[in-house]
């Protein structure tokens, strides 16, 4: 794979182990667990869901997301990397503080009208093309961002999930491996 000049990352399930911390507010809602399913904008989400994105926020514990094993390390040696998640902004913003990491850009639900992201306004944001870029993502919603825009796109290998769904395309075992991606 050639060398890039930046990273974007979606954020759960990619940088962090989120998917507890993200369904608990939904079970406290009184969302039954079969209903609820990952990579959607989490306006659009609560709303498929009847409650509210409110409410959901409040309930959510921005303590409890932590990094996958060997990703904390890496964020701390990357070179030019952004965020673009479907995330709520308080939370997301919160969760970034919290783990001390800064990208250049960080780009949540609010940014994109509540609905699914983009990635359009994270390489306006950081004044690259497509081709400069990978995506690293965990869902098709991620797979469909790259796709929108002809960046090329690489799976979050570390995370369960995604290595237990073997996804086509390039899947990166671990997350030292993203150091590789860079020229």
């Amino acid at each position: 794979m050639a060398a890039v000049q930046a990273l974007v990352f979606d954020f759960d399930g990619t940088l962090v182990d989120s998917d507890d911390a993200l369904v608990q507010p939904f079970l406290a809602l009184g969302v039954p667990r079969g209903e609820i399913s990952f990579g959607h904008a989490i306006a659009e989400e609560c709303e498929r869901l009847g409650i509210s994105l409110d409410a959901y926020a409040d309930l959510y514990d921005e303590q409890v997301v932590r990094p996958f094993a060997g990703v904390d390390e890496v964020v701390a040696r990357l070179g030019r990397w952004a965020l673009c998640s479907n995330k709520h902004p308080r939370s997301g913003a919160a969760e970034l503080a919290r783990l001390g990491w800064t990208p250049e850009v960080a780009l949540f639900s609010d940014h994109f009208g509540w609905a699914h992201k983009g990635l359009g306004p994270v390489l306006e944001a950081i004044g690259l093309d497509a081709t400069d870029i990978v995506m690293v993502g965990d869902s098709g919603g991620d797979v469909r961002c790259a796709d929108e825009i002809g960046c090329r796109f690489v799976w979050a290998g570390w995370n369960p999930r995604v290595r237990a769904a073997r996804p086509d395309g390039s899947v990166l075992d671990r997350p030292d491996q993203l150091l590789d991606l860079y020229g």
